[in-house]
């Protein structure tokens, strides 16, 4: 086992929920070498192309992320896990809510057109099967074309990223979603909020409301704390300066002020270093994929890695 490798119990816990079938008649290669060579890239942002030839073909290890990040294997791994430790007891929800800019390197520009994608696809598509044409049309998930499709825009960082996410009390990611660095904060509370989801593993439905949740400023808006009232979530967000001024020159019309607990505030700070704890793998502290959703997968099957590991 070389260094960030998957050790034999960490194994044995994901094990169980790996897909059996790579729906093309064929084999999958060694899910555990394949694996531990996706994880060496994530770890240390190296190119494809150089991978350690103990991980095997460089090509097989990138089909077999590119796929799995397609198809939302990546993402159903982490619910899974999650639902192991939400079967202990292990999660603690009171969650925090927040966003990174990660830095976009230039090799993440480029990325190929989505309407190029469509006529390759279309192209001598009558001399191949439909279950193969089936299999490849799924490898290219909606979105795409451009920066902005591919999550990748201008902010004050220069050429990025933004990575939002809620994290449990004990500094785990919860939920994903990537977005163009100049994209605010606030419009996308609620799509993070609609990607917890910790399935069960007996019978039931999956947990998606958390016991509460804290978040900065950036989220002090009308259309956030109606969401959340709705939901009954109880939550813990500063109010804006300006808001608050606003609010006091209107007098009794301005209403009472929103709540704030500030020893629950103090524990947002889990959802930081959630971000420290993914920013120490080198491909997601600098974005190096073209496809967004790749990106997406790279920092999902970091996050599993967190969850096996605490």
């Amino acid at each position: 086992m070389g260094r960030g490798d998957l050790s034999d119990a960490e194994w044995e816990r994901l094990q169980p929920f790996r897909p059996v079938t790579n729906r093309r008649c064929g084999r999958w290669r060694d899910h555990r070498q394949v694996i531990d060579g996706i994880l060496h890239r994530v770890r240390t942002g190296v190119q494809w192309r150089d991978l350690p030839e103990r991980f095997g073909p460089w090509k097989t290890v990138y089909e077999r992320h590119r796929q799995w990040s397609a198809d939302g294997t990546w993402e159903r791994l982490l619910q899974q896990v999650q639902a192991e430790a939400d079967a202990a007891g292990e999660i603690d929800w009171d969650i925090s809510v927040d966003s990174t800019i990660v830095r976009a390197h230039q090799h993440a520009a480029g990325a190929r057109n989505r309407s190029a994608t469509a006529s390759l696809l279309k192209r001598g598509r009558a001399d191949r099967t439909p279950e193969r044409d089936a299999v490849s049309e799924s490898r290219f998930p909606p979105g795409g074309g451009g920066a902005g499709g591919e999550g990748l825009g201008r902010s004050r960082g220069g050429f990025t990223t933004k990575l939002h996410l809620s994290a449990d009390g004990r500094c785990r990611p919860l939920s994903l979603l990537v977005t163009p660095g100049q994209r605010a904060d606030c419009t996308q509370f609620k799509p993070v909020l609609e990607k917890i989801r910790v399935p069960r593993l007996g019978t039931g439905r999956p947990r998606k409301k958390p016991d509460s949740l804290a978040a900065d400023k950036a989220y002090s808006n009308g259309p956030c704390r109606e969401y959340l009232r709705r939901r009954g979530i109880r939550h813990t967000i500063p109010e804006k300066t300006d808001s608050q001024a606003s609010r006091q020159r209107k007098g009794s019309r301005g209403g009472r002020p929103p709540g704030f607990d500030e020893e629950r505030y103090k524990k947002r700070n889990t959802v930081e270093r959630a971000i420290n704890r993914l920013k120490q793998s080198r491909a997601i502290a600098t974005r190096y994929d073209k496809r967004g959703y790749v990106f997406l997968g790279t920092v999902t099957a970091a996050a599993v890695v967190i969850w096996l590991r605490t």
